[in-house]
């Protein structure tokens, strides 16, 4: 029986090991090493316990005892580092470890173990494990490398290396565990025994310095702080002159002798920046390589010299310096301050390096401080001048601005901590983006106060009592010159222009139509007035200049506010005069002796000012004439031009290119053009008749009590004619956009060749052309070997075998990644592999897939030849690759059988294939050959290649000699003619051989690599039957290759060698969404029993099928493969692979650094100076492994994911944080950044910026680590996740990767031209931001993914491509465009941060690239995958998202000054692609509301017929105009035009139209009127009362069906309520409207209403899976009454109680103008009450106001009655007979009431039924007026009655809806029928939907 303290040290081990198992196991592709992964990370920060606890696993099985000693010692550094266990999970490590170590101290036999001898054990076992390694060895092999300075000397021993790279690591991990253990030991061991021995060791091991610290001390990308052996990244020669460039000379200052320095590395510049200004070490060591990596790569670009002290170029140097402080010299010259520097010729390289340096230490512990540029530049100014001073001394000191009270140095707490914290306090001010924008600073108000001298008032040090830094609450530094106030008028203050050209073209059209069109002076005169209407409008423009600046003018810049009263009382002075010019004219015009004086007068203002503001527009918009206005220092043109447009630090300049600027001018007067005509004659021109008619009617009879219109020539019913039209004038532009930007970018797009290749076919038919194409893009000098002289034939043939030689490994591949992808099977990578095209074989060999079947046809033309030789030739040759195929198998069959085949056999083999040429070349081969006999021939030469594609046995080689023979036979007596037949029988030489028996008797079996292969391809050439037309069959392969290969037309730039490539750098920020599905989230099923492993598996059929073969599982289960770890770890990639996941993203981005490997690879880009074979040129056998090759992709690629709350996950546990941590093992250039948090006391937290890296036993590895101020986040998430880990990338450009999207290996190939974009030629600017295109990869999963995936596609191809050219307006719009790092990164970085306002914070970057002259252009020769939302909900919620974010974007600084700031054409441009999509998408709603209520007004007031009775003009005529337009804009016909172009240009006409039809067919137009809905609904309520957030869409597989109660949350505001009230209206136009053309002309009119109407309430259902099943309505009944009933309470989430939900549902009217506001738009609803009281037959004819106000009488009445009905007896129990006796009388009285009144009245039941008409639309104006001031009507005592009154009345809405859909749930095919019309992609690839739905998986599996 076991003792009890056994027992518990078995259960503490097997908890242990459980819990590694649960934590580690499912991610880790081995199982993690016993207790060391339980370390808890408390012990780890200050001590190695967790690497001698792995040193102690890994040699647990060598020595038992060994591995015991290293455990005791663990336990011993944790005892002594938290002696009473107080950090979390340290207990229980102790625990468990202690129990280990008592398991190793009893041996099997009871004994116990010698501890005295523990040291002496571990020095043997420590001697024994060096020699068995050869430690020794390879340390000498490092210093003779080390010596020589070049890889050169590397020695046969070292060369693999490269395979073994890993576990050398792992060796140098365990030496140093077992060397800090020893000594530890070796002070209580004898001195003069083993302790001397131990002593000895570890002096050697210092003063060799190498091998041991290197290999082990943690780097990033180049081993600096001690060169390692593994990596030869740092003995590159630009690398080296880096380093050299940075080393410390004697005449920099001396650092002090106690500075601590690492001992395996030279003494840098950094290392004095460090000691002068207080850096972090880690800032050092991370700006240290970044530095090193910027001018080695810069140094690259200009060549690589391969000297043994190689220098770096002065121009190297030069380049590196003026990008990266271009900036600060921008704020100098915009200050007018004096640089640093005195001349860029006066400062040697020395320093240009220093101040590099020390703005990256700067920007790189900045923190938040990151998004304030300028702030930067001015740290940089004076600590450049302490760096100037203190260069100048003999020795080193601290620098005063860094030094603290207590005489240590930090630049982090005495210089960014201070103006962090200010930041902080002003953030907390935003109360969680719920208070205005104008109550606190931003970002942006932070920065600009560095746009003035002022700031220098902050002084140097930091002036603590600054204005700028203080307190919110004190007298601080207010608002910059702009303040954010929430209002509509930003729309019109940022785009006057626009809207004055508008309006003043409106008023000259209709001024003409109101003349006839004929223009005479008379005309002329009246069309001036646009003169007036000019000045007013501008005047207004000023007052709001002035009165939205209001909460800056105390700190605002005082030029600033000059500018705006000088402009204020210009333009209010300027209107008052020229409108008093034009009333003189007017009034001459009426006295015709007049000498019209005035009328000169007011022509020469007009004249001198239009003049005037034609000079400026030129001097500002054309280069030329610009750059002279920036050089004139004439104070009066200065003065002008200053008042004209604004000076800000950012924003100047912004001008293109004359014939750019020609070309979107150009644009836009097309669109002008057919604007206006159309809005003349089709809008304008119709309803001037009509209207002058109207306004002259004698006296109409209003059928109610007209206030405004009866006594003012029917004002309101001209009004109701001409709203609409003005509506669709000021938003139509946005069609005429559509149309014509559609127009020009499908015509781009086909110069531009996109398209060409669009189906399988067309790829077979080019392949010809590919390897060409491609050598001449995407292969640089350096891999190419072309004839220089291609005239001849046969050095065309050679041209064409050389390019296939280069294109081939390249695209095996790409064909290999798609195998590895599961996208094609084992069958398919054989065939469409190519060969590698290097051996003797003449011609070009093209993989089987083009050659397939084609030696069967031919064979079948030669049977069937009766004609010549020629005749059979030229009938093979109308197939190309037929002919191919015929020319490749004569050769192939020589080279094998020659192969074969010796002595006699060969002599044979040589005279056949002899006498065959002769007669090819004679032209007899019908004569020579037996063609008939062919197939025989073939057949026993396919019997011979079948048994040499298997391994060589004795009975093989038996069987293939005979095989041989047997085709001897064949061919001599068979094949060829008589005659030959005959000389070949009596051939002696053979005939002695045949009769010896030694003919063919034996065969040299293929051993030749070129050998092997042909005859494989020549077997597969022979026996594939069928044709190989659809190869492959998976349609995204297909997709994949016919977008790669058209992409080899296309024009871009040539790849540059990978040496000498721009570094980049990919980023991904990511909080906590799913990484890696696990195995229970595969398994676990929905509500209706589908798993997600379930529904993938009949998505993805072919995709599965071609998994299982690849793990060799092909009849496995899917329980077989969950059981089996490393199949269920390749179930779960599978899996996650097909969803928006991290490790989908991960091994995307990963293949660019896998293409860089091969492209350098194949460059032999070698460390070496021996030059390269053409072998080494195409072959890639294990270029993944080459030393070289990985190193020089990590010179020029870095991956960083951003995991925000890694740290965070890591300590709970987090299933996350396991596969992350496996993602980084699989990759090892994976970097992974996170915040780190610690509570250094119960109060104070610190937290770091951390960067981490997979060690080699696959544990994490700090990198760098970074304190911060504090809490990072303190604007928006992600860009303040993105900007902490920023300053851990590398390189020249960035991109930009959510984690949604997907990367491919042939489109990584392509990333050095797409970099090359950055030095091109693109306008007057260099390219800063790069667009390229991106594939929504999501498409095919429903059919609202496939209109998501469309209209995305839409705009990320041709929308995207037209705004960058000729419109010069692209912004950034997220996901994958690549940024010029350092132009941003010195510019306030990717993205903006400020709370709320920049809630998009994305395009911000576009933004402000563009202000800081910038230029963004777009590429579509390259994509990146993207995933998109694929269900409705996540749909409305991603629209929401962008459509508030756009709502604040109205409200920025960024779009008021482009607005100003671009030329009037590119503001258009800019306007309609951002903001004013959103506007004009309003104005289509509001335009519908304007017409209806237009309609109700005329019907209500009766004057529709009075007009019609009196005067018979408004039909058709005169609506038709205002209506037709409205129809054809609400259906949205226009804004499809671009997708339709889209499809026809990328699939062809017929495919195109066929799409459309389906998208058509599956109601697109409903989910897109239902978009039109979304968008409109969120954009209006964020300007109006802002509550823009990021809404989490999920990024799963919806297929699961949505409660109806979720549907009626989510869009009961956006849209059930909007649609009813738009049905509500047209049921008045039903009853009391009336038109000329009766239901016709009413159903015409109002189609599209209907339409909107029907989208915006079933759109939810009819998109949604199983919403019309019986079942699921049932439940979906049950749980909206549930859900409506519950009276919730505190803490009670709106997903549960209506209640909750309905309060939640007005928080967003927070303030008094927002009250204001509501209140205005709620008055329309009075409307309805007012009309149709008037309408009833029980009030006749009268138009009394009495009835209106009796009316509410009656509506007190109801309400007094719904309050006795809804009284709850609960709170007066003593009343509760009374409460239910008044009720059962009123119900009585109520019923005789109604008798009575029906009865003795003329009241109808038609008069009920309009009673309630009437009075639903006042009790919904009532209930929203309670909410809008819900304090006072809560004050009152009313709250509750109004909470059961909106309960009604949605208990009343989701009746409406419920209704139709419990109908439609009656029949069953309606279900199916939605289910066809929902999964129809999914169809189309054989999914049956249905089944899945119905979890009927017995069914599908049987």
């Amino acid at each position: 029986m076991r003792r009890p303290s056994e027992n518990w040290e078995r259960l503490v081990r097997a908890t242990l090991d459980r819990e590694v198992l649960r934590h580690g196991g499912q991610g880790h592709g081995r199982r993690p090493s016993g207790i060391s992964s339980a370390v808890p990370p408390s012990l780890t920060r200050e001590t190695n316990i967790d690497l001698i606890l792995q040193a102690a696993d890994e040699i647990q099985v060598e020595d038992p005892n060994v591995a015991r000693i290293l455990c005791e010692q663990a336990y011993s550094m944790a005892h002594n580092l938290d002696p009473n266990s107080d950090g979390r999970g340290v207990l229980q490590f102790k625990t468990g470890l202690m129990s280990v170590i008592k398991q190793k101290l009893a041996k099997r036999d009871g004994a116990r173990i010698d501890r005295n001898r523990d040291v002496e054990r571990l020095w043997e076992f420590y001697q024994l494990y060096k020699r068995r390694h050869r430690v020794d060895d390879i340390e000498r092999e490092e210093q003779r490398w080390r010596e020589s300075g070049t890889s050169g000397a590397f020695s046969a021993n070292l060369g693999d290396l490269e395979l073994r790279s890993s576990e050398m690591k792992k060796v140098f991990a365990t030496l140093r565990a077992l060397v800090e253990v020893m000594e530890a030991l070796s002070k209580d061991a004898a001195p003069d025994g083993v302790g001397r021995l131990i002593m000895e060791e570890l002096r050697r091991i210092k003063r060799s310095d190498a091998t041991l610290s290197a290999e082990l001390t943690p780097y990033n990308i180049v081993p600096l702080e001690a060169p390692s052996l593994t990596n030869p990244i740092a003995s590159f020669p630009e690398v080296r002159g880096a380093i050299s460039a940075i080393k410390y000379t004697e005449h920099f200052p001396r650092l002090p002798a106690d500075f601590e320095i690492s001992a395996l590395r030279h003494v840098d510049m950094f290392d004095l920046l460090e000691y002068v200004f207080g850096f972090q070490k880690d800032n050092i060591r991370n700006q240290r390589e970044n530095v090193v990596l910027s001018i080695a790569n810069s140094q690259s670009r200009l060549g690589v010299t391969g000297e043994t002290d190689p220098k770096i170029d002065e121009k190297a140097i030069t380049e590196v310096f003026l990008k990266v402080l271009g900036n600060y010299i921008k704020w100098c010259k915009y200050l007018r301050i004096r640089l640093v520097w005195n001349s860029l010729e006066a400062i040697n390289r020395e320093r240009k390096l220093f101040l590099v340096s020390l703005y990256f230490l700067i920007w790189g512990e900045a923190a938040n401080v990151r998004f304030l540029p300028e702030c930067i530049c001015y740290i940089f100014h004076h600590m450049a001048r302490e760096l100037d001073a203190k260069l100048d001394r003999g020795e080193a000191t601290f620098a005063d601005s860094c030094m603290g009270e207590n005489g240590s140095v930090s630049f982090l707490d005495q210089i960014i901590s201070p103006i962090y914290e200010t930041i902080k306090a002003e953030a907390a001010r935003n109360n969680e983006g719920k208070a205005a924008h104008s109550a606190w600073r931003n970002y942006d108000d932070f920065n600009e106060y560095f746009w003035s001298p002022s700031c220098f008032e902050l002084g140097w040090p930091l002036k603590r009592d600054s204005s700028f830094l203080m307190e919110p609450k004190k007298k601080r530094t207010g608002k910059s010159t702009f303040v954010e106030h929430r209002t509509y008028l930003h729309l019109y203050r940022s785009f006057h222009r626009m809207w004055i050209f508008l309006v003043v073209m409106f008023q000259g059209l209709t001024i003409i139509a109101f003349y006839g069109g004929d223009i005479n002076l008379d005309t002329f005169k009246s069309v001036l007035s646009v003169g007036p209407t000019y000045a007013i409008m501008n005047g207004i423009e000023s007052f709001l200049d002035v009165m939205l600046t209001f909460g800056a003018y105390s700190t605002a810049r005082a030029m600033a506010i000059s500018r705006l009263v000088i402009r204020f009382f210009w333009f209010g002075l300027s209107s008052v005069f020229v409108t008093f010019l034009y009333v003189k004219v007017l009034e001459e015009r009426n006295k015709p002796t007049s000498e019209s004086t005035y009328f000169r007068i007011y022509i020469l203002v007009l004249g001198v000012y239009a003049g005037l503001r034609i000079v400026f527009a030129t001097l500002l918009k054309f280069p030329v004439f610009h750059a002279l206005s920036e050089i004139s220092d004439q104070s009066f043109f200065q003065f002008f031009k200053w008042i004209y447009q604004e000076r800000y630090f950012v924003g100047r300049g912004l001008y293109e290119r004359t014939t750019d600027y020609l070309r979107y001018v150009l644009f836009w007067l097309v669109i002008f053009a057919c604007k206006f005509t159309f809005a003349y004659f089709l809008q304008i021109k119709p309803l001037v008749n009509p209207t002058k008619i109207i306004v002259h009617l004698p006296s109409l009879t209003y059928a109610w009590h007209d206030l405004i219109s009866k006594n003012n020539n029917n004002f309101l019913t001209v009004a109701s004619l001409w709203a609409p039209v003005v509506s669709i004038y000021l938003m139509d532009i946005h069609i005429w956009y559509t149309l014509l930007s559609a127009i020009v970018g499908g015509v781009m797009g086909a110069r531009a060749r996109l398209g060409e290749i669009r189906s399988l076919e067309m790829v077979h038919k080019r392949f010809e052309s590919f390897p060409e194409a491609f050598s001449k893009n995407l292969v640089s000098s350096q891999t190419k070997r072309l004839p220089i002289n291609t005239q001849s034939s046969q050095v065309s043939q050679d041209s064409n075998k050389t390019y296939a030689a280069i294109f081939s490994p390249f695209w095996n591949e790409i064909i290999k990644s798609l195998r590895e992808e599961d996208f094609i099977s084992n069958r398919e990578m054989d065939l469409l592999s190519m060969p590698s095209n290097t051996g003797s074989l003449r011609l070009v060999q093209w993989p089987l897939f083009l050659l397939s079947s084609k030696i069967l046809l031919a064979i079948d033309l030669a049977l069937d030849c009766k004609d010549t030789q020629q005749d059979l030739w030229n009938r093979i040759c109308r197939d190309e690759y037929m002919a191919y195929a015929v020319q490749e198998c004569f050769y192939s069959i020589e080279k094998i059988l020659h192969s074969l085949v010796d002595g006699e056999g060969r002599l044979w083999v040589e005279r056949i294939f002899r006498e065959i040429s002769n007669s090819m070349l004679d032209g007899s081969l019908v004569i020579t050959l037996s063609l008939k006999k062919l197939p025989l021939v073939l057949s026993r030469f396919t019997a011979l290649t079948g048994l040499l594609t298997r391994n060589e046995t004795p009975d093989l080689a038996k069987g293939a000699a005979k095989a041989v023979y047997d085709l001897y036979e064949v061919v001599t007596h068979d094949l060829l003619s008589p005659d030959l037949r005959e000389q070949l029988d009596t051939w002696h030489i053979l005939q002695r051989a045949r009769n010896e028996g030694r003919l063919f008797s034996r065969i040299e079996w293929p051993k030749d690599a070129e050998i092997k292969e042909q005859v494989k391809r020549l077997h597969l050439l022979l026996t594939v039957k069928d044709s190989a037309a659809n190869i492959p069959k998976n349609l995204e392969a297909r997709r994949r290759l016919e977008f790669f290969t058209n992409s080899l037309f296309m024009d871009m730039p040539t790849a540059k060698p990978i040496s000498e490539m721009m570094p980049f750098c990919v980023f991904t920020p990511y909080y906590s969404e799913t990484v890696l599905y696990s195995s229970s989230e595969l398994r676990v099923e929905n509500e209706d029993g589908i798993s997600i492993l379930f529904y993938l598996q009949k998505i993805f059929p072919d995709e599965w099928d071609n998994f299982l073969e690849r793990i060799g599982r092909g009849d496995s289960d899917n329980a077989e493969l969950q059981e089996n770890f490393p199949d269920s770890l390749d179930l779960r990639f599978w899996a996650s692979y097909r969803g928006q996941t991290l490790a989908r993203t991960v091994r995307g981005m990963m293949y660019y650094r896998r293409a860089l490997m091969l492209q350098s690879f194949l460059e032999n880009r070698s460390l070496r100076e021996d030059g390269y074979s053409q072998a080494n040129i195409i072959t890639t056998q294990g270029f993944e492994l080459s030393r070289e090759a990985r190193a020089q992709a990590d010179l020029k690629f870095t991956y960083v994911v951003s995991c925000q709350i890694y740290g965070q996950q890591k300590q709970r546990r987090a299933p996350e944080a396991v596969d992350i941590a496996l993602l980084m093992q699989r990759n090892e250039a994976l970097r992974v950044a996170f915040i780190h948090m610690e509570e250094s006391s119960a109060v104070k937290k610190e937290y770091y910026s951390k960067l981490v890296k997979a060690d080699v036993n696959g544990k994490d590895q700090e990198i760098y680590s970074i304190k911060l101020p504090g809490d990072p986040k303190l604007g928006e998430g992600k860009p303040e996740n993105q900007n902490h880990a920023i300053i851990f990338t590398r390189g020249d450009a960035i991109q930009t990767i959510d984690m949604n999207q997907d990367n491919y290996l042939e489109e990584a190939m392509k990333m050095r031209n797409l970099l090359e974009e950055f030095r091109a030629n693109h306008g007057i600017r260099p390219p800063t931001i790069l667009g390229v295109r991106e594939h929504v990869f999501t498409g095919s999963v429903s059919s609202l993914a496939w209109f998501m995936s469309n209209q995305e596609t839409s705009f990320v191809t041709l929308g995207q491509r037209v705004l960058a050219y000729p419109l010069k307006v692209r912004m950034h719009y997220g996901h994958p465009d690549v940024f010029d790092r350092i132009f941003h990164i010195t510019r306030g970085g990717i993205s903006k941060a400020s709370r709320v306002i920049n809630i998009s914070e994305d395009i911000y970057a576009g933004f402000n690239s563009t202000l800081r002259q910038g230029n963004i252009t777009h590429h579509e020769y390259i994509q990146v995958g993207k995933g998109r939302d694929v269900g409705l909900n996540q749909i409305a919620l991603f629209e929401g998202k962008v459509a508030g974010g756009n709502g604040e974007q109205v409200l920025s600084r960024d779009v008021y000054r482009l607005g100003q700031l671009f030329d009037f054409f590119r503001m258009l441009s800019f306007y309609f692609t951002t903001v004013g999509f959103y506007v004009c998408t309003m104005m289509t709603v509001l335009t519908v509301y304007i017409f209806l209520y237009g309609r109700a007004y005329l019907a209500f007031s009766g004057l529709d017929r009075a007009i019609n009775r009196e005067a018979k003009i408004l039909g058709n005529a005169s609506l038709e105009a205002v209506l037709n337009t409205q129809f054809l804009v609400q259906i949205g016909v226009f804004t499809a035009v671009p997708m339709i172009v889209g499809f026809i240009l990328e699939l062809g006409l017929l495919q195109a139209v066929f799409s459309f039809i389906t998208m058509q067919l599956q109601l697109c137009s409903v989910f897109f009127t239902f978009s039109l809905g979304t968008r409109t609904h969120y954009f209006g309520r964020t300007i109006l009362h802002g509550g823009a957030k990021y809404r989490a869409t999920g990024r799963g597989f919806v297929v699961r069906h949505i409660k109806f109660a979720d549907n009626y949350r989510l869009y009961s505001r956006s849209h059930f309520v909007k649609a009813l009230e738009v049905a509500l209206l047209l049921i008045v136009y039903i009853a009391y409207g009336y038109t000329t053309g009766g239901a016709v002309s009413f159903i015409l009119l109002t189609l599209s209403s209907w339409f909107l109407v029907i989208s915006w309430l079933f759109a939810p259902y009819i998109f949604n899976p199983s919403g019309f099943e019986w079942q699921k309505t049932v439940e979906d009944f049950d749980d909206w009454i549930s859900w409506l009933l519950y009276k919730g309470g505190v803490g009670v989430k709106g997903e549960l109680s209506w209640e909750s939900w309905w309060e939640e549902e007005q928080m967003h009217i927070q303030t008094l103008r927002g009250r204001i506001l509501e209140t205005i738009l709620t008055l329309r609803f009075f409307l309805f009450q007012y009309g149709i009281v008037y309408k009833l037959q029980l009030t006749g004819k009268s138009t009394s106001l009495a009835i209106y106000g009796f009316s509410w009488i009656v509506l007190a009445g109801i309400v007094m009655i719904f309050k006795i009905f809804t009284f709850s007896p609960k709170k007066s129990t003593n009343f509760h007979l009374m409460i239910r006796f008044m009720q059962g009388v009123t119900s009585l009285g109520l019923v005789a009431a109604l008798c009575l009144v029906v009865a003795f009245t003329n009241l109808s039941i038609t008069d009920l039924f309009s009673c309630i008409l009437a009075y639903i639309p006042t009790g919904w104006a009532i209930l929203c007026l309670a909410i809008t001031w819900k304090r006072v009507v809560r004050s009152l005592g009313l709250w509750d009655s109004v909470r059961e009154f909106a309960r009604t009345y949605d208990a009343g809405m989701g009746v409406i809806i419920f209704v139709p859909i419990v109908v439609l749930s009656w029949f069953p095919f309606v279900s199916t029928f939605q289910s066809r019309l929902l999964f129809n992609q999914a169809f189309s690839r054989g999914l049956e939907i249905s089944l899945i739905l119905a979890g009927n998986k017995a069914n599908v599996e049987a």
